[in-house]
């Protein structure tokens, strides 16, 4: 009578101890092991970095990858390169980054000589990021002999950066095209520190169509405000607790054109300088203050003055000192160069 029927039969064994303890070690190790297979994958996957050591190399690597968000480095990688990096990492492409101390951005005395140069320990800091190549090109390939063109970006020498580092400008135009050429990325990041270059660069992209998307990130800080560089390595820790005098200016500087929303008069020039240079002063470690601007966020032109009422108004408060014989620089945003700038 029950022949037709489906039965399903449950059996549950009971091992001695002996045997479920070693069950249990078994079922243990399998997942341990499971899990350290796992680890040691992702990690084999982010140590597996592709340095390109020549242009050639770089571009056998670029004609396999459909898309490259690019982050251009002089190497001596601080916080504020990697929080680009991982900002490249969001945009779903191969991750490139390239390291090369460019000579022609250098003035006749600057630090060309003794700039960082640590090229493994550049290398460890990106590996954990999970960059997928390093172009680390020569000078040879990078200048060789007999060039006849470079980029001469207009009216950039008689800013105030241009003034104080004459050929500055044209050094970085020249290995930024130069390296958008080798590379031809899709994305492009820079860190809104260096503000001037960031304006010329977005301003060449437009003019000469380069098909690339700038993307400038805002400065990354130390604990006290300073703006971190690879040149704060040169600073004496004598000097180094002096060094937030500048954001702490350029800070004020900033309130006292934001409190022109209140009113109806505009924040003239020389007052805003003034309120930089008064703090500057205060401190007795700074050497030399070398200059204090307050220019369009447009194209680094001086302003006569700053108004919030205005339409589309938006400036630029910069400045570079030194302290002891460091040269430091930074910079604030100020109303609509905030959105104009920061992407």
């Amino acid at each position: 009578e029950n022949r037709n029927r489906n039965v399903s039969f449950i059996i549950i064994l009971h091992p001695p101890s002996s045997m479920l303890n070693t069950l249990t070690r078994k079922s243990f190790c399998g997942r341990a092991t499971q899990s350290a297979a796992r680890i040691s994958s992702v990690q084999e996957q982010r140590s597996s970095l592709h340095v390109a050591t020549s242009i050639e190399a770089m571009r056998d690597y670029r004609a396999k990858n459909p898309s490259i968000s690019f982050v251009p480095t002089m190497g001596a990688l601080h916080d504020g390169h990697l929080t680009l990096v991982r900002r490249a990492k969001e945009m779903n492409s191969k991750v490139v980054v390239s390291i090369f101390v460019n000579p022609t951005q250098f003035s006749a005395g600057e630090d060309l000589d003794k700039y960082p140069r640590q090229l493994e320990a550049d290398l460890e800091k990106l590996r954990p990021l999970g960059v997928d190549c390093v172009f680390t090109p020569t000078q040879a390939d990078m200048y060789p002999g007999g060039s006849l063109c470079h980029v001469e970006p207009a009216n950039f020498s008689h800013i105030s950066e241009g003034l104080a580092r004459p050929d500055f400008f044209r050094g970085v135009a020249t290995v930024v095209c130069k390296l958008f050429n080798i590379v031809q990325p899709t994305y492009t990041f820079f860190g809104q520190k260096d503000i001037s270059q960031c304006i010329l660069i977005q301003r060449m992209v437009r003019d000469l169509n380069m098909p690339v998307i700038v993307t400038v990130c805002p400065t990354i800080r130390e604990s006290d405000g300073l703006a971190m560089s690879s040149r704060n390595a040169y600073l004496h820790p004598v000097e180094r607790p002096a060094c937030n005098v500048l954001y702490k200016a350029l800070s004020a500087a900033k309130l006292y054109c934001d409190q022109t929303k209140d009113n109806r008069f505009p924040a003239k020039r020389e007052d805003i300088i003034a309120t930089v240079n008064s703090i500057l002063r205060q401190e007795p470690l700074v050497t030399q203050i070398e200059y204090v601007s307050v220019a369009s966020h447009r194209d680094m032109t001086e302003l006569t003055s700053y108004s919030a009422h205005a339409a589309g108004a938006g400036a630029v408060i910069s400045a570079a000192i030194r302290i002891g014989n460091v040269r430091l620089i930074d910079n604030v945003l100020v109303g609509q160069a905030i959105p104009d700038i920061l992407k």
